[in-house]
């Protein structure tokens, strides 16, 4: 089977990574590359002299099969229609875009032409997290309880999106992918410290209709450098930290339980401490896995695991808690 010819429009700071990776895809050819700095062009064009580098979207998606848009969300629309009515697969990096209109417009466009649409919603991709999701399927942490996520570091600060638009895609689709629901209630507070009318914080809280309750934590002004996701569990708990080298899955068996049988309330419930296990998860890079099975996808082989409806779902929550932001934390019911 010949090699797919993919495109890369904007090779910045987080697209340069998906160049380097479609370039070493047995199954992809890296076709073009589009960025407007002249400088990451020059770049560009030394480490890969036969891949066409452009500054021009309609030149790079002219030579593809498939897109890879990975420039600031604002672009995003204009640049997915382009690929989109060629007939061309996207994968639109998070988020996917900056309002519910926006996001809504691609995902029609999409079902309308017939092509599919996905979102980099990266961390679904991730070994870990699918291990997770699958112990959640299988009953093993019992009934969810509650989950809360820590995104935070020191930088680099954006001047056109706050921390809960930079960061928050990554946990809100975590916490979809894991618990197979939307949240009917969010809150949000957050301030601006380093630039006005830019959160550099954001404390962000979503309660679904099951009962589960997740909190995100997320800032690029703080001392440590945090990416760590905790489910709590009837049954058991899980810490996921994804700056572990290795033993990035931590599985707690401990609770409280309500024996069948007791004497007096005191005694109702018990604190069950039992072992700490750390499961052997494969040294899968979440990206090469996320555009592996996009080449899959745009070649009709394989259903989007996160698909424009995904990203949709993404936006519409990160849009209600910017209300409830604007609002000074005020409830926004999603129902």
């Amino acid at each position: 089977m010949s090699r797919l010819k993919v495109a890369v429009v904007g090779a910045g700071n987080w697209g340069r990574n998906h160049v380097r990776t479609v370039a070493a895809l047995p199954e992809a050819e890296l076709a073009a590359i589009c960025d407007l700095d002249a400088g990451v062009r020059e770049a560009m064009a030394r480490q890969y002299p036969a891949t066409l580098v452009t500054d021009s979207a309609a030149d790079a998606i002219g030579a593809a099969e498939a897109v890879v848009i990975a420039t600031p969300a604002a672009s995003h629309l204009e640049l997915a229609r382009k690929a989109l009515e060629r007939g061309l697969p996207v994968l639109v990096e998070k988020p996917f875009a900056l309002s519910v209109k926006e996001a809504e417009q691609m995902a029609e466009l999409a079902a309308k032409r017939g092509v599919a649409a996905t979102v980099g919603h990266l961390l679904v991709f991730h070994p870990a997290v699918e291990r997770l999701k699958a112990m959640i399927e299988a009953g093993e942490l019992g009934r969810v309880y509650y989950l809360y996520s820590q995104r935070v570091n020191l930088g680099q600060v954006r001047p056109d999106e706050n921390a809960l638009w930079s960061f928050g895609p990554h946990d809100v689709s975590v916490a979809l992918e894991l618990l197979g629901e939307a949240p009917t209630r969010v809150t949000a507070h957050g301030k601006s410290y380093l630039q006005p009318g830019v959160e550099d914080v954001v404390f962000m809280t979503m309660e679904f209709a099951s009962g589960v309750m997740a909190h995100v934590q997320m800032s690029w002004l703080d001392p440590h450098k945090e990416r760590r996701l905790t489910v709590v569990g009837s049954d058991k708990m899980v810490v996921f930290d994804d700056m572990q080298a290795r033993e990035k899955l931590k599985i707690y068996d401990k609770g409280v339980d309500r024996p069948p049988d007791y004497a007096s309330y005191g005694e109702s419930l018990a604190v069950r401490e039992g072992d700490i296990s750390i499961p052997r998860i494969p040294m899968v890079e979440p990206l090469k896995a996320e555009l592996r099975h996009f080449v899959r996808v745009a070649r009709g082989e394989e259903t989007p695991r996160a698909d424009a409806e995904s990203g949709v779902a993404v936006v519409r929550i990160l849009e209600a808690a910017s209300r409830s932001l604007d609002r000074g934390g005020a409830l926004v019911d999603l129902t």
